[in-house]
């Protein structure tokens, strides 16, 4: 079971090699919070590669070379997005090979991205499952290290250690507001988080992983729709990120497409920060009045990617 004590230990492993992200603090009005409340931005969307990806990425590549279990064959990841640029990233710090499995159909500048961090590239068929599966095969017949996007105790202890991070920086909040797709983000937060603060899973209506898992009492198939399914598109919430939110108390709000974009657009036009889709979903929680703070709370919105075409924000 993930815990506190591992985001902590996750911390020290990969403290030098990813970013201290900013903080800032945000007026409540332009959120569509209480005014008395405090809102404040977490913008991990500034991290290595453009996303908290590469907090876990790290520790799960350090852990291995620590263990004796990183060998020449070097690591693997099935996903042509922020997970896959993460791994790469981090492989190529400690000078290991990569391959990253993606389905044909992934963007071309996603692929070329890819190859660009050292990373070898490896189309299979047209969807993530089929990536997935060649990573599989790919596992089994080199002895290569597996890094899944979102459910291995390594990934989500190093995705932790951005909660652990935001509480030092504000000494302290309420509420913690986090999109979730697969649940890597929200496991480790809501470890590092438990019993400090409360915290929010956001999730699209169109892909409500989550949701779904927590009134069927267990992670279960979602379809994926939407705006935000190239960043939060799993299909099913893992194992871990249900456990630790079953255990911590973790709630779930969910959010309209219109308000995720309306959300991205605020983003860009009040505060000049750009992110993806899936980011804007934890701050449309607040503009559509899914999650309303009460005077005097203090909430941290996650901005968690950055790994987006900007062109139709201006």
């Amino acid at each position: 079971m993930l815990t506190a004590a591992d985001v902590a230990a996750a911390r020290e492993r990969i403290r030098g090699h990813i970013r201290t992200t900013p903080l800032v603090q945000a007026d409540p009005a332009e959120c569509r919070a209480d005014p008395a409340a405090t809102v404040w931005f977490k913008l991990e969307h500034l991290q290595h590669t453009g996303s908290f990806k590469a907090r876990g990425a790290y520790n799960r590549i350090l852990t291995a070379a620590a263990d004796g279990h990183l060998t020449d064959a070097g690591v693997v990841a099935a996903s042509g997005g922020n997970a896959g640029l993460a791994v790469a990233h981090a492989a190529a710090r400690q000078g290991v090979p990569a391959r990253v499995h993606v389905p044909e159909t992934a963007p071309a500048v996603k692929q070329a991205k890819l190859a660009e961090l050292g990373a070898t590239v490896v189309a299979t068929g047209t969807k993530y499952a089929d990536a997935y599966d060649a990573a599989t095969t790919d596992i089994a017949e080199t002895g290569a290290l597996f890094c899944h996007a979102y459910d291995q105790p390594e990934i989500c202890a190093g995705q932790g250690t951005l909660g652990a991070e935001l509480l030092d920086q504000t000494g302290g909040v309420d509420t913690i507001l986090v999109a979730v797709g697969g649940g890597g983000l929200l496991a480790g937060i809501a470890a590092a988080a438990e019993g400090r603060a409360h915290v929010v899973g956001v999730e699209p209506a169109t892909i409500p992983t989550l949701h779904t898992a927590l009134a069927e009492g267990g992670p279960v198939a979602v379809d994926v729709s939407g705006v935000a399914a190239d960043a939060l598109g799993a299909t099913r919430i893992g194992e871990i990120a249900h456990a630790v939110a079953t255990r911590t108390g973790v709630t779930s709000v969910l959010v309209d497409d219109a308000d995720i974009v309306a959300a991205r657009t605020l983003l860009w036009q009040k505060f000049r920060l750009v992110v993806e889709h899936g980011t804007a979903a934890a701050l449309a929680a607040l503009l559509s009045g899914a999650y309303r703070p009460a005077a005097g709370e203090r909430v941290a919105v996650v901005l968690c990617g950055a790994n987006t075409d900007p062109s139709d924000l201006a």
